[in-house]
C-alpha cells in the first residue's frame, strides 16, 4: 500500500470557489473509483490558500493504472480539470510509505497537524525507528493519525499527522508530552538526526472523509 499526499496552492481569494467545485463536481466524478480519498484539508496556519489531500493506492503500478483511467473520463478532463486549473498557482505531490497503520479519528475533530521532518542523509530510518518505539508514550497524550516515509518527493523525510479538538488541546497535549521523561529521552536521541522541521495546521475540507 502507498499514500499520495498532494498539495495545491491556490490564488488568494479562490479557495472557496475551488472547494465548491471539488465538492460538487470533482468528488462526484471521481469518487473512490480511481484511488481512495482518505482525507482533505485546507491550511489554517503555515502557507495559506492551500488544499491538501491524501490518497491511498494498493501499489505504484495500480496508481498509474487508475490515474490513466481517470484521464480517460470526459467528465473529469472536460468539466472539472479546466475549471480548477485556472485557480491554482502550484501543485506538489509526495509518494509516502506508511510506517504505522493509518488511524482516522472515530469522531470529528476540530483540526489536524501535519508535521514534516527532514533527517540527515541516510538517517531517516534511524529516526523513524526511535519514533515508532516511543509512540506508546506519545499516544498517552493524543493518538497518532499517520506516520510515513517519503519515497518520492523530498527524500530523507518523515511525515506524521495528529488530530486535536482545537489549538488549546494541542498546547496542553504538547506540554504534557514534553514533561514526560521518556519523551525527553527520545528527543535527546532523535532530534540530533534532524535537519529541518515543519508544521502546518489543517482544517477538514467539506469533501473530507476525515472530519
Amino acid at each position: 500500500m502507498i499514500h499520495e499526499l498532494r498539495t495545491y496552492t491556490l490564488y488568494p481569494g479562490k479557495q472557496g470557489e475551488y472547494l465548491k467545485l471539488n465538492l460538487e463536481v470533482g468528488r462526484k466524478v471521481r469518487g473512490d473509483n480511481y484511488g481512495i480519498l482518505r482525507g482533505s484539508w485546507t491550511t489554517e496556519f503555515g502557507t495559506l490558500n492551500q488544499y491538501v489531500h491524501l490518497w491511498e493506492y494498493p501499489s505504484l503500478d495500480e496508481r498509474e493504472r487508475l490515474r490513466g483511467e481517470l484521464a480517460k473520463n470526459d467528465a473529469w478532463t472536460r468539466e472539472y480539470v479546466p475549471k480548477i486549473r485556472a485557480l491554482m498557482i502550484a501543485q506538489e505531490n509526495k509518494i509516502l510509505s506508511p510506517q504505522l497503520p493509518l488511524q482516522p479519528p472515530a469522531s470529528p475533530v476540530g483540526l489536524y497537524e501535519l508535521r514534516t521532518y527532514r533527517a540527515q542523509t541516510g538517517r531517516i530510518g534511524e529516526w523513524l525507528g526511535h519514533f515508532k518505539n516511543i509512540m506508546p508514550v506519545r499516544e498517552k497524550f493524543s493518538r497518532n493519525v499517520g506516520v510515513w516515509q517519503t519515497e518520492m518527493g523530498q527524500l530523507n523525510e518523515a511525515v506524521h499527522m495528529w488530530a486535536y479538538k482545537d489549538l488549546n488541546e494541542r498546547a496542553i497535549v504538547r506540554a504534557s508530552a514534553v514533561a514526560d521523561p521518556d519523551w525527553q529521552a527520545f528527543l535527546g536521541r532523535a532530534t540530533p538526526l534532524l535537519l529541518e522541521m515543519k508544521s502546518v495546521i489543517l482544517v477538514p475540507a467539506p469533501s473530507s472523509p476525515m472530519k
